[in-house]
């Protein structure tokens, strides 16, 4: 996919100049009601705030919620990237009824809060095919209008498994039910794919590979320990990735700021995790 113009111009904003790599900070995790994502976001403005002093490219966050972000004084801040859609499908027990509802005019308020990117989920639910078919209704949605609005589209195919299972946010890293996904959303007209890590990440260049052209950033998933979210992202990052999507693994850390920097420095200055780790207890 060619991107030209002003959808271009933001997707600049997005990814870093040095690496062309980006990393987005997630914390839009209150928008699901559930009450364990809110660990180390109760408050949402104290935690922006230690996320953008770490400067990484853009912060995930919601209609309710980017101002946080965007009535921070100066220019050297970074990108927002709006949450366009709200689910209830995260629950150790799910409700009767699933769902997943986008915004009201999505990308009219994107540009209103001066987002440079919007995102939407792609679910795959073991025998909740109706959550699969409102997803794809709400990307068909607001596809022409982000392109006539020169809006980035982000969408997030998530695999998971299921519920009685794993209980609740466990998403399925298996590389045959994660490349389809991928290449459907990538198929409905995404400009940026988030994805799930496959549990083998030495495979990742095969996701990199089924989206073409469309550059791939990594969920982080669960919380996990420092070494082993440093290498995988050293791993992921050597397998053509383009950036990474982390929540948890930054928010719910000891010391947010310095995993970010960690962070930071594997997607950006190609540290090793080793390397990344000792800048992490340096900090």
């Amino acid at each position: 996919m060619q991107i030209i113009g002003v959808k271009l111009y933001r997707l600049n904003r997005l990814f870093n100049s040095r690496s062309n790599r980006c990393f987005d900070v997630a914390v839009d995790h209150g928008f699901f009601n559930e009450r364990g994502f809110l660990q180390g976001i109760e408050n949402l403005e104290q935690a922006v705030k230690t996320i953008v002093a770490a400067a990484p490219d853009a912060i995930q966050l919601t209609v309710g919620q980017a101002h946080y972000l965007q009535s921070l004084p100066g220019k050297a801040k970074p990108a927002l990237v709006l949450r366009t859609d709200v689910a209830n499908v995260y629950g150790t027990q799910l409700p009767r009824s699933l769902f997943s509802r986008m915004i009201e005019n999505p990308v009219d308020q994107g540009l209103r809060l001066d987002a440079t990117c919007v995102v939407v989920n792609l679910f795959r639910i073991p025998g909740e095919p109706e959550v699969t078919d409102q997803c794809i209704q709400n990307i068909l949605r607001i596809k022409p209008e982000c392109d006539r609005m020169s809006m980035p589209l982000m969408v997030e195919p998530l695999v998971f498994q299921p519920n009685t299972k794993a209980g609740g946010y466990m998403v399925d890293g298996d590389l045959e039910k994660i490349l389809p996904l991928v290449r459907q959303a990538v198929e409905l007209g995404a400009d940026i794919i988030k994805a799930d890590p496959t549990d083998d990440v030495s495979l990742y260049h095969r996701v990199v590979e089924i989206a073409g052209r469309i550059p791939v950033l990594v969920r982080g998933g669960g919380k996990a320990a420092d070494a082993e979210i440093l290498q995988r992202t050293e791993t992921l990052i050597q397998q053509g990735a383009a950036g990474i999507v982390y929540g948890r693994n930054i928010i719910q850390h000891a010391n947010p700021a310095g995993m970010t920097r960690a962070l930071m420095a594997v997607v950006h200055e190609g540290a090793t995790a080793a390397q990344a780790a000792e800048l992490l207890v340096t900090q």
